[in-house]
């Protein structure tokens, strides 16, 4: 059975990847923590993903709101 723990803000998720790769990369875990940190990255890269999703969509609302119909890309973005 796997343990449910709640998903931190998303800086505390992104640190906390950053420290699991670093852990990982030493190559001084066994193979059951291996996969244990590699479980807890893989939930807290999806918690990330969404609240990055809930952030965009936030902003389109308010953008439409605005009257403007989209989101220009920045990549796109003539300078």
């Amino acid at each position: 059975m796997t343990k449910k723990t709640k998903l931190p803000d998303l800086e505390t998720s992104l640190a906390e990847i950053s420290s699991l790769i670093e852990q990982m990369e030493q190559g001084e875990l066994s193979l059951e923590q291996s996969l244990n940190q590699f479980e807890r990255g893989v939930a807290l890269i999806k918690h990330a993903q969404q609240i990055l999703k809930d952030a965009e969509h936030k902003v389109q609302i308010l953008m439409q709101g605005n009257s403007q119909e989209s989101l220009d890309n920045y990549e796109n973005r003539e300078e």
